[in-house]
């Protein structure tokens, strides 16, 4: 084993026992005494934004994925810009496409309002994860509680951190090995793309110019690719959004895998999935085959992730506003 590999190896295993070592101070009643109607305030919230738009039930989900991804699930990505905070918003995983925000806000005035200073941004934000994705038609799963928030963000930890569309296979899958998650989280979570919106920007390449010879990426099918040129041109229209899957653009199930399957992958880190690696392929295989193994373990991966390095304890703090901490 080289030295980069071994220490790549050393910094994994350090992180999977601090993860562990926290994540044990994290338990679904955490509030139940302190704010017993935590739950129900922060589905309430996320049942109406939900309601008046479908698509901000994967917004709310991307933002706790983009959370947990820089520095453990702490709130941070919640943070404006303010003093010596450089907010993670700004990052390129964030800026023009994070959202959900002003979900957010509402969730934790309707919290503060019930329970002052009681529950963290970083649990509403786990909560409202769940709670989006059982609204999408997904599962549900109990959500260990218990984080508090941090008192920074971290802009180069979200750009580096943070999976993107246009990483090899083996540069997302350390990404995640490197928060603790192995190689059916990455399968399972990327499922989550069953809902939501892509920009333009975020898969041009693949329509004109894939491995800079100015070539399409011919893993993903032709006739789907034209069909996306007409609103993603090679030039202008960046922002142009279009559907992670056509096939059941709103609806929290397996399509994602089916459409793997058949070519229609919308990013490269999606069709990778089916394309680069034998043991992905096979989990991707069962998930189109078998919804309900999907889900099951999609709450399982969920759980994994939002146990992340949280701040507990003393840790951190419980901000009264998610966008800034406390004076």
């Amino acid at each position: 084993m080289n030295t980069m590999a071994h220490s790549i190896t050393m910094i994994i295993v350090f992180i999977s026992i601090l993860a562990l070592n926290n994540a044990s101070n994290l338990y679904p009643q955490f509030y139940d005494h302190s704010c017993p109607q935590a739950k129900d305030i922060v589905r309430s919230v996320v049942t109406k934004a939900v309601a008046k738009e479908a698509r901000m039930a994967a917004s709310l989900l991307r933002l706790h994925f983009h959370d947990c991804f820089v520095k453990g699930c702490d709130g941070s990505i919640l943070l404006d810009n303010s003093g010596s905070i450089i907010s993670e918003k700004g990052s390129v995983p964030n800026r023009n496409s994070a959202r959900g925000f002003e979900v957010v806000d509402q969730i934790k005035a309707a919290l503060e309002k019930a329970c002052p200073q009681t529950v963290s941004c970083a649990d509403a934000l786990a909560l409202a994860a769940r709670d989006s994705t059982v609204l999408a038609g997904g599962p549900s799963w109990e959500v260990p509680l218990g984080r508090r928030d941090s008192l920074g963000a971290s802009l180069s930890g979200s750009n580096q951190n943070i999976p993107a569309p246009n990483n090899t296979f083996q540069t997302i899958l350390t990404k995640f090995k490197l928060k603790g998650l192995d190689i059916v989280d990455f399968v399972t979570l990327s499922g989550s793309h069953t809902i939501g919106n892509a920009r333009c920007t975020s898969f041009r390449q693949r329509l004109y110019n894939n491995s800079g010879n100015g070539q399409p990426d011919l893993s993903l099918d032709q006739s789907y690719a034209a069909k996306l040129r007409q609103n993603c041109p090679r030039s202008g229209g960046d922002q142009n959004l279009f559907f992670l899957d056509p096939v059941s653009p709103t609806k929290f199930d397996n399509s994602y895998y089916k459409n793997l399957i058949a070519s229609k992958g919308l990013l490269s880190s999606d069709e990778i999935l089916f394309t680069q690696n034998q043991q992905t392929m096979q989990y991707v295989k069962q998930y189109a085959a078998n919804q309900e193994l999907f889900f099951q373990q999609f709450a399982k991966s969920m759980v994994k992730m939002g146990n992340i390095t949280p701040l507990t304890g003393k840790s951190g703090e419980v901000r009264k506003i998610c966008r800034k901490v406390n004076s």
